[in-house]
């Protein structure tokens, strides 16, 4: 199969995708909830059913998971690498990105700190959430900055199959294949401004 073919299925499944996350996100937008501008919104009767699942902070400390409260001190103490890297990757992409003309990723598509407007989740729950929502933001967040870095200055895949490959590692060249390299290097680099992307 030539690399014509393969990017076409590439951009086939890419297409698929994204009508499947649109499809499943309306969805879940009639079933449960309405976003107006930047504010969720659930009927009256939802949001009251909601507040009426929630378990007391008292039971939640003694019946749910008591003896997480002994590796709370590790996983939050990840706060501060977590911050590092955020800091970091952030002065990175917006000190280096415009030199090398990638247009920026947008953080907001990526973090997003939401799940503390659920009413069934007590105080304790919506801060594990915020957390985790930070963090798993993050990484993504952060991938994505090297993915495009990684597209910029050396888009070629590696000679073994990896695991969690980035969504652009497929676009990538073949391993070996020196056939035009930097001509095909130059318009994966040229894709990077060119598209807009968020």
């Amino acid at each position: 199969m030539n690399n014509v073919r393969i990017q076409q299925l590439l951009d086939q499944i890419a297409t698929l995708e994204n009508e499947l996350r649109v499809a499943v996100h309306e969805q879940e937008h009639r079933i449960y909830f309405h976003i107006r501008g930047k504010k969720i919104e659930f009927e009256k009767k939802v949001h009251d059913a909601h507040r009426k699942m929630r378990t007391s902070l008292f039971q939640w400390l003694t019946t749910n998971r008591p003896l997480n409260l002994i590796t709370g001190p590790i996983i939050y103490g990840m706060v501060v690498p977590l911050l590092l890297v955020d800091i970091c990757v952030s002065f990175y992409q917006f000190s280096c990105f415009p030199i090398y003309k990638i247009q920026k990723v947008k953080r907001e598509d990526y973090i997003v700190l939401d799940r503390q407007k659920l009413a069934y989740l007590n105080f304790i729950e919506k801060f594990h959430c915020t957390y985790c929502a930070y963090g798993s933001g993050l990484i993504a967040y952060v991938s994505e900055i090297v993915a495009r870095t990684e597209q910029y200055f050396c888009p070629i895949k590696h000679a073994r199959k990896i695991l969690g490959t980035h969504s652009r590692y497929q676009g990538f060249l073949n391993y070996g294949d020196a056939t035009d390299y930097q001509a095909r290097a130059n318009e994966l680099r040229s894709a990077l401004e060119a598209k807009n992307e968020s």
